[in-house]
């Protein structure tokens, strides 16, 4: 049963009823039966309203209207506790003049029925504010003649959120059967607040998640660009021609891991990589280091690719474009193709062709003789993707397939 505090006109006496009057409609007349029935229907569309997640202030709105209509009442509000300045702000309502939503505050003191309501966690009927002694009457519904009002506590996530208030200018009573109504609307409410609260909770949550990941991959892109700076200063320490060709292999391998990091602490995805974007970064850096090779790079825009794919297929086309001119080009001199490609069903292509010497006639890529070809195959494994190696007139053209799944469209 409900226990409402109703004010009574010309009296101080605040009257606590174990019983409350019931409505003389109450014996179910065809417009007191359309009513309730409407009530329940406008409670259930609040309800889908809710799980479908409509956005927070629409559904304040809808409220607002709603509640008015199935109280054939002209105004309704949704007061907004604020705890800061101790009074209620009107977040949400219907028949108010300008102004007022959004802007106009009233008082959450134990002395006005939206407080009283806010405060003891009681329903507050008022069905005679201009004879009202013992509470007082807020300017706002004097301004607008209101003569009753009806307020019932909203609840938020753990602490109130505020009052969800019908008021009439006509006469007439609110009575129990409405407050009924009046609470299921709010506690519809209530449990779209704290869906709202703990979907901002979880927003923030991942927001620091993934501002903490962009800078773990900031720190760890400054740490891998110093270690491959100092392999690459240690190339000029050592005459030996081999060490040298080794320092300066590890230093752009380095290079190639530290250029995913920085481009995943600048981008708003840190398990998506822009592919085309990714390698065009390893074919400048690899140009710079070796002045004497021209990379040509080529490709299509929008290839994406999950982040522990594009790490493998970086280092790959390091290997292979670094292979290229060690070996394809005795004299140095070397030029190297790389295109980047998909396919309408999703599939990745990846070419490095150049137009050297050739491969060796015994050339076996699974036999794993040197150092750079047995990387290079475990590598395109890692990458779950498909290398076949193509003998061209002149030079050698390896081509990497990714399949639709190692993609991300």
């Amino acid at each position: 049963m409900v226990e409402v505090v109703s004010f009574q006109p010309k009296t101080s006496k605040i009257v606590v009823e174990e019983a409350p009057h019931q409505d003389p409609a109450a014996d179910l007349t065809a417009d007191a039966l359309r009513l309730r029935v409407r009530q329940q229907e406008i409670l259930a569309e609040l309800g889908v309203l809710a799980l479908q997640g409509t956005p927070f202030l629409e559904l304040l709105e809808h409220t607002a209207r709603r509640t008015a209509e199935g109280l054939n009442a002209e105004f309704a509000k949704v007061l907004e506790y604020m705890p800061a300045e101790g009074r209620f702000l009107v977040r949400a309502g219907v028949g108010w003049e300008p102004g007022v939503v959004g802007d106009a505050t009233v008082g959450a003191d134990i002395a006005s029925p939206a407080g009283y309501a806010l405060r003891t966690g009681k329903p507050v009927i008022s069905n005679h504010l201009e004879n009202e002694e013992r509470f007082r009457t807020p300017e706002l519904l004097l301004e607008h003649g209101i003569r009753r009002a009806m307020n019932v506590i909203l609840q938020g996530d753990g602490e109130p959120y505020g009052v969800l208030e019908v008021d009439s200018r006509s006469e007439g009573e609110f009575f129990a059967n409405d407050i009924a109504f009046l609470q299921g609307a709010a506690n519809i409410l209530g449990m779209a607040i704290h869906r709202q609260r703990a979907e901002g909770k979880l927003t923030a949550a991942l927001d620091r998640q993934q501002l903490m990941a962009k800078e773990v991959n900031h720190r760890i892109n400054n740490s891998l660009q110093i270690v491959a700076s100092m392999l690459h200063l240690q190339t000029s320490a050592t005459n030996d021609i081999e060490v040298q060709h080794a320092l300066r292999d590890a230093s752009s391998r380095i290079a190639a891991i530290a250029r995913a990091h920085q481009r995943l602490y600048g981008s708003d995805q840190i398990d998506i990589v822009d592919l085309g974007a990714y390698l065009g970064d390893i074919c400048n850096d690899l140009g710079m280091a070796m002045p004497r090779c021209k990379i040509r790079f080529s490709t299509v825009t929008g290839i994406k690719c999950a982040t522990d794919t594009a790490i493998p297929v970086a280092l790959l086309v390091n290997e292979l474009i670094t292979n290229s001119a060690k070996y394809g080009y005795p004299n140095a001199n070397c030029e190297v193709w790389v295109t980047l490609s998909q396919s309408d069903d999703g599939a990745i292509s990846i070419s490095v062709r150049d137009k050297g010497v050739g491969l060796p006639e015994d050339f076996d890529i699974h036999s794993g003789k040197r150092l750079g070809m047995r990387l290079v195959t475990a590598l395109s494994a890692q990458a779950k993707g498909d290398l076949q190696v193509h003998r061209r007139t002149p030079g050698t053209e390896f081509l990497l397939t990714i399949p639709a799944t190692g993609s991300a469209t």
